[in-house]
């Protein structure tokens, strides 16, 4: 089978988890980066990253690598590439640039001449040129500057990956989904051990975590740019589809919990759970988080706290944190309790001691992930505890 070199994006702090995936599933050349994952396979592999990766937010498959100076080495590379053994003259495309420490002076003027040379590459073998799409693409094309590198790659996913195609559309802000799974890798939880979500918001991390217990691939219910692709080979792909629907679990009382203070953020979990087809297998509840107890004698909390961007309300924060702290000595020995947040200084006002911090990119957003180790029978933290698996 032949070759080929991809590359895996994904949230800024998840690439190490990204990059156990694709190892699990058998890639080859695995290499991390800022941003993503580089690596090597068939076109099997391409195919699985698509539909297995949980942390993943495309995959890109590099046509063009080459060395570069000026925009006409960026027009002269992507007119080398034979577009129509990719794709059709009568599918439409985009052209994105981002880059890294580029000497260029516009990346829109580079996206151009990427788009100038698709077209007139078109024109020279097809006699008509294709039409760009800015909006809904058939085809995207992604161009990667670094300071004397060109990469030019074909978007194989479509959609982007945390898209799992069951969730509506809500007033509410979700986290998404392929950065609450890394989260989830991340909190130590795994399949089988309880969770717990305070604010739990319109579901995703009960329905990630729920999906994962199952086996569910994080793909198998969408479509993907690589159909649409000259080389796709249907068998193939049905194989592999096939086999992952094959080795999904049965339904299952899962040990997975969710509460929210608002009324319109359960209802929303509710339709999402519903639309993922696991209304019945996850306890969800309206609660303040100061007044819930343990579902169990230990497990995993993870929460994703609110940022308090808007005026007044990082006080109103930093206020609810010390309370928050009284409640995980006083209800949640024995359980590991993770919350999201982009204020630093949360660790100091919730008053106990972090067993691990992780940084990660939330949007726009630096975040951390802060973990409190709770030991069974004491409102303290074990000395082991307060040096175990310290990141920053």
């Amino acid at each position: 089978m032949e070759q080929y070199k991809f590359f895996a994006s994904a949230p800024r702090g998840l690439e190490i988890p990204l990059s156990l995936e694709l190892s699990r599933m058998g890639a080859s050349n695995v290499k991390i980066t800022d941003g993503g994952v580089h690596f090597s396979g068939g076109i099997d592999i391409c195919y699985k990253a698509n539909l297995y990766l949980h942390t993943a937010g495309r995959v890109y498959l590099a046509l063009a690598s080459k060395v570069y100076r000026t925009e006409q080495d960026i027009y002269d590379t992507a007119f080398s590439i034979e577009w129509n053994e990719w794709f059709s003259v009568k599918q439409n495309f985009r052209v994105d640039v981002v880059a890294t420490n580029c000497p260029l002076k516009s990346l829109n003027f580079a996206a151009l001449k990427i788009k100038d040379a698709i077209c007139d590459k078109f024109r020279k073998t097809d006699g008509i040129r294709p039409n760009v799409e800015p909006h809904s693409p058939d085809m995207r094309i992604r161009g990667f500057l670094d300071e004397n590198q060109l990469i030019i790659f074909i978007d194989t996913s479509g959609e982007a990956l945390f898209k799992r195609g069951f969730r509506e559309k809500t007033n509410i802000a979700p986290i998404r989904e392929n950065l609450a799974c890394g989260l989830l890798f991340l909190s130590g939880w795994e399949p089988g051990i309880p969770l717990l979500d305070p604010m739990c918001g319109s579901g995703t991390f009960l329905i990630e975590a729920a999906r994962i217990s199952l086996n569910i691939a994080p793909g198998s219910s969408r479509k993907f740019a690589f159909e649409r692709l000259k080389n796709y080979d249907p068998a193939l792909w049905n194989s592999i589809l096939q086999e992952a629907i094959e080795n999904e679990l049965d339904d299952a009382d899962l040990p997975i919990f969710g509460s929210d203070v608002s009324a319109l953020a359960i209802e929303a979990a509710r339709n999402n759970l519903e639309n993922a087809g696991l209304a019945d297998m996850i306890k969800l509840k309206k609660a303040n988080i100061l007044d819930i107890t343990a579902p169990a004698e230990s497990g995993v909390m993870i929460a994703n706290l609110p940022y308090g961007e808007r005026m007044g309300e990082l006080d109103e924060m930093r206020k609810l944190y010390p309370k928050i702290g009284d409640l995980l000595k006083r209800n949640f020995a024995g359980w590991n309790a993770c919350f999201l947040t982009s204020d630093l200084k949360m660790p100091r006002f919730i008053g106990l001691a972090t067993t691990k911090r992780v940084p990660f990119r939330n949007g726009n957003l630096d975040c951390r992930m802060y973990e409190f180790k709770m030991v069974a029978g004491s409102n303290k933290l074990s000395k082991q505890n307060l040096s175990e698996n310290k990141q920053e």
